[in-house]
């Protein structure tokens, strides 16, 4: 089976908090070379930009706006080929669309764990709302233009998930490789940090998408029968 990975496209409703960075006709170029060559696509969560509106709390409607603002993109991802799990900035995808948490294939005798990746962070598990009301404070700052403060909370938050590519020193990685031994999963496909990897572990494998957001081209291949799992930045 061969499966292409993207996540993290932070789809808004185009206004100056939307991070997306893509130009719609340019990504549904991207959107149909992957159709072309992969039979399976996983939107790894933080697909969609909940947590920016202007009045906090409106997730649902944030969702509604933002679907209304890439309609052409939104009708690719309903393709019986593609697998949406939501994120914690898609949170509400769960409920409003039924987009699971999780998912788990099994081809050519491999067994993948896909998620999106935010339950590692204590600061999602224990104290949500304070996480959301970061997210939007965020938002905040790039309306007002104040973009080096608002990289600083970016760098802040990166600091406090711990991703590395280092996997003595990453503690994500060591939470997402729980999560597949708990699974009995070979492989375990990930997103959130915006980080792109491929670290084994072993006779297991960690993979991270990237992020498609900032006008950022970032996605994972997985063929099951050649065995291969690579990172792509270019396409």
């Amino acid at each position: 089976m061969r499966i292409a990975v993207i996540s993290d496209l932070h789809l808004g409703r185009r206004d100056a908090a939307d991070h997306f960075g893509h130009d719609d006709s340019g990504f549904l170029r991207f959107l149909r070379f992957l159709e072309g060559n992969f039979e399976r696509i996983v939107l790894l969560g933080d697909i969609f930009e909940t947590l920016t509106p202007r009045t906090p709390g409106r997730k649902v409607a944030e969702l509604l706006a933002a679907r209304a603002a890439h309609p052409e993109i939104v009708r690719r991802f309903e393709l019986p080929r593609y697998h949406y799990i939501h994120g914690n900035h898609d949170l509400v995808a769960g409920t409003v669309l039924g987009a699971p948490d999780q998912l788990i294939l099994e081809a050519d005798g491999v067994r993948m764990l896909f998620t999106h990746g935010h339950h590692h962070d204590w600061m999602i598990r224990k104290a949500r709302l304070l996480s959301e009301a970061a997210v939007w404070a965020g938002a905040w700052l790039r309306r007002m233009r104040m973009r080096a403060m608002f990289r600083w909370f970016q760098a802040l938050d990166l600091k406090i998930t711990n991703a590395l590519p280092d996997p003595e020193r990453c503690t994500f990685q060591r939470w997402a490789m729980a999560r597949a031994n708990a699974h009995h999963a070979d492989v375990v496909v990930t997103g959130h940090t915006h980080l792109g990897l491929r670290v084994e572990h072993g006779s297991k494998l960690f993979l991270n998408s990237g992020t498609c957001s900032e006008g950022q081209f970032s996605f994972l291949s997985l063929d099951t029968r050649a065995a291969s799992y690579s990172l792509h930045t270019t396409w």
